[in-house]
């Protein structure tokens, strides 16, 4: 996903520059509502930031007013069950791909994240929010349980405030998830695009082919038993220390100068 191989879409648009690549759900006329199509161009925009190896981080934002709404509910208005589990099948493909690639994906996330638009935050590797932003799973106000959005909800945040969020279909403010760990940096509004800027830099800086290794071995880890954790992670730090990066690393380190990564 170059800056010249950019493909055209019509729900969101994607941009590169300096090796973070930017994607921006554009429907804001719908609250930027994840209709099918507009989760495949997504799904497809992360398969392509995932394939690139000049590309080191990506944010994914929302035009106009709020992050995300959520599903597009004119889809499953009288539906029937193929088209209801496809829909599904759409949502957890995008969500998995956002976890799989190797390069870090920060949610800059402003006005409201609900349902899946909060399952979609919720799935990024960090989040920067403006101040006085809400994060919602109103579902079961309307008769449909968030049960996707829950999956990455609750690894996210203490059970209990999970399923308080989900029967109640109350919000949670930014301002609360970062105390509990869920959001990275609560900012002013109009200093939103410069934060989430300036942590994406930050990871820029790092040798991208260390931090697909470590984005990979973090999730990986957290799904085991503290013993079987340890076991994996010895393995991968052990083969990490043999990568050249890792090596230009070590001596830059001990020779008091910056590295010059080679991304291998």
């Amino acid at each position: 996903m170059t800056a010249t191989e950019q493909r055209t879409y019509q729900y969101i648009l994607t941009d590169v520059r300096d090796g973070i690549a930017v994607v921006t759900m554009n429907r804001p006329e719908k609250r930027n509502a994840l209709s099918v199509a507009h989760m495949e161009e997504l799904t497809d925009a992360f398969r392509r930031i995932g394939e690139d190896r000049d590309i080191a981080v990506a944010i994914l934002r929302g035009a106009g007013p709020i992050f995300c709404a959520g599903h597009d509910l004119n889809e499953l208005t009288g539906c029937d069950t193929p088209t209801a589990r496809r829909i599904f099948a759409v949502c957890t493909t995008l969500m998995q791909t956002i976890r799989s690639i190797p390069q870090p994906v920060i949610a800059q996330v402003h006005g409201l994240a609900t349902a899946a638009g909060f399952q979609l935050a919720a799935t990024c590797d960090l989040i920067v929010a403006a101040a006085g932003t809400r994060f919602q799973t109103p579902g079961v106000k309307i008769g449909l349980f968030c049960s996707t959005p829950m999956v990455a909800v609750s690894r996210v945040l203490p059970p209990k405030k999970t399923f308080e969020l989900l029967v109640t279909g109350e919000p949670i403010t930014a301002e609360e998830a970062a105390q509990l760990g869920m959001v990275n940096r609560v900012v002013p509004a109009e200093e939103l695009e410069a934060a989430t800027w300036e942590l994406a830099e930050k990871i820029r800086a790092a040798s991208r082919y260390v931090v697909g290794i470590g984005k990979q071995a973090f999730y990986r880890q957290l799904e085991l038993p503290e013993h079987l954790a340890y076991a994996y992670a010895m393995e991968v730090m052990a083969l990490n220390a043999l990568a050249a990066d890792a090596q230009e690393g070590i001596c830059a380190f001990l020779e008091k100068r910056q590295p010059q990564w080679r991304n291998a």
